[in-house]
């Protein structure tokens, strides 16, 4: 008997790239986006709950660089979520991410797990996806954020049982951007020698000027792994590296990231 469930299907890229334009009317780099993962978790759960079926559970497509980043680990940590990731490439490009996603759709379809689908997408290369699951009798419903005509494909519109739009309001109360961060480089870069790889570290950490929200999720992020989130490493990297006049060796990488786990826990 075909199993009496739903779960949801969310491309991450699409939430930040139709996102941004939801909020601003124009395309804003994932960067400048800051995510509340319960609300948006929540807001899915709400909308997936029409069906008035229980929720197997939330698969969440990321693409990731080198380790997880503070919000993929705290969706990762969250009930009923799990975080599939592809790559990104050298351009910045997600690969693998999509093919995540339509093998899963249509494996948990084939296998009678769920009877019904919410996608969270607006690809037009998820129609044969979507063809696929229903000839295995699944339901398949669109879930887009307003404005969605703008970036949901026709076909794909048309292949769905139901489409769901999200408006700007709800939108924006897991959706916000983010405070520019200052730029702290400053004349101490101009003689490298004269800092060490602690000061610049304990410099770099200051420059990252993180909301105590942030601060939060990173803390939950270092408890779990130990390490610090690939975003914030990059971060600091590359500012302890501008502040040094150099590249850091590896022994350096691993005293900055020591000084890093150090300050998180004592925050």
């Amino acid at each position: 008997m075909r199993g009496s469930r739903t779960a949801i299907f969310v491309d991450a890229g699409y939430i930040f790239g139709q996102g941004g334009l939801s909020l601003t009317g124009a395309s804003v780099p994932r960067g400048q986006l800051q995510l509340n993962e319960a609300e948006v978790v929540n807001q899915l759960k709400s909308i997936a709950s029409l069906s008035g079926m229980p929720l197997l559970r939330i698969y969440w497509y990321d693409g990731a660089k080198s380790g997880m980043t503070v919000e993929q680990t705290t969706l990762a940590e969250m009930p009923d979520v799990k975080i599939r990731l592809g790559s990104i490439n050298v351009a910045g490009q997600q690969k693998g991410v999509d093919s995540l996603l339509v093998t899963d759709l249509i494996d948990l379809a084939r296998n009678q797990a769920i009877a019904d689908a919410y996608v969270v997408t607006g690809d037009g290369d998820m129609r044969i996806a979507v063809q696929i699951a229903q000839s295995f009798g699944v339901r398949v419903h669109l879930i887009n954020l307003e404005p969605a005509g703008v970036s949901l494909n026709p076909q794909l519109r048309q292949e769905a049982d139901t489409v769901h739009e999200i408006t700007k309001m709800d939108v924006a109360k897991f959706l916000q951007l983010k405070a520019p961060q200052p730029v702290v480089l400053s004349a101490i870069s101009a003689s490298p020698n004269s800092i060490s790889v602690e000061s610049a570290t304990k410099q770099a950490i200051k420059s990252l000027n993180v909301s105590a929200t942030e601060i939060q999720k990173i803390k939950a992020a270092v408890s779990t792994t130990r390490a610090i989130p690939a975003e914030y490493d990059r971060r600091v990297l590359g500012t302890c590296g501008a502040l040094l006049g150099r590249a850091l060796d590896n022994g350096e990488r691993a005293t900055m990231r020591k000084i890093f786990v150090e300050w998180i826990d004592q925050v």
